[in-house]
This record gives C-alpha cells, structure tokens and sequence, in this order.
C-alpha cells in the first residue's frame, strides 16, 4: 500500500464516523424510538412569568401538578384533579383560555386562578 491509498482509507474511516455520529444526533433530536403512550409524565401547560421562571402544569398519573420552576428549583404549588384532555389552544402558552358558552373559563389561566384561590 502506498502513501495514497493509506490517506485514502483514513479519510474513508473519519467519513463513516462523521455520518454515525450525525445520523445519532438527528435521531437524537428528532425524538424517534420515543413512545407517547409510555411517557408517565406529560406537560399540559407552560406560562412564563419572567427571567427564567414559569408556572408549569405536569401530568403525573392520577394527578395534576401546578409546578413554580426557576433555575434554581422546582416547587409544589398545588395539585389538581385529574381532569379531561386539553385542546391544543388552551396549551399554548400566553392562552387566555375562555370557554364558549358558559361563565367558567377553562385552560391553564383558570386552573392557575383557581388554585391561587384555593391557597
């Protein structure tokens, strides 16, 4: 083997190991291989409130969490019952989250009132 064909191999070699590495990583950050049916825990809904802090609501089982997230901790604010599925526009963050016809507004703004009402 000369010179060339030596080069030619290891160029080859880092070749293969560059497309590994990014076929991981778009595997990686497409999420495939992830069930959602599996997934324990499930985020409902997200408001922020500021520089790196939110107000999360968490699905865990037979409960809701109303979660206060900062960079520092993560603490219990309240627990919920579990209630019916969400619409995908009551789970957008900033939401106002008004129902139609009756006088409870529903969505992660009332859930949030209600249970600051309750404390």
């Amino acid at each position: 083997m000369n010179e060339a064909d030596v080069l030619r191999v290891i160029i080859s070699l880092v070749f293969i190991l560059m497309v590994i590495l990014a076929g991981a990583w778009a595997v990686r950050r497409s999420g495939f291989g992830r069930s959602g049916a599996t997934q324990a825990l499930r985020t409902v809904a997200t408001q922020n409130l500021g520089n790196r802090a939110w107000v999360t609501i968490v699905e865990v089982e037979d409960a809701r969490l109303v979660l206060g997230v900062t960079a520092q901790q993560i603490t219990l604010l309240h627990t919920l019952p579990p209630g019916e599925a969400t619409t995908g526009a009551d789970a957008r963050p900033g939401s106002t989250g008004a129902s139609t016809g009756d006088s409870t507004p529903a969505g992660f703004t009332a859930a949030l009132g209600r249970a600051l009402k309750r404390r």
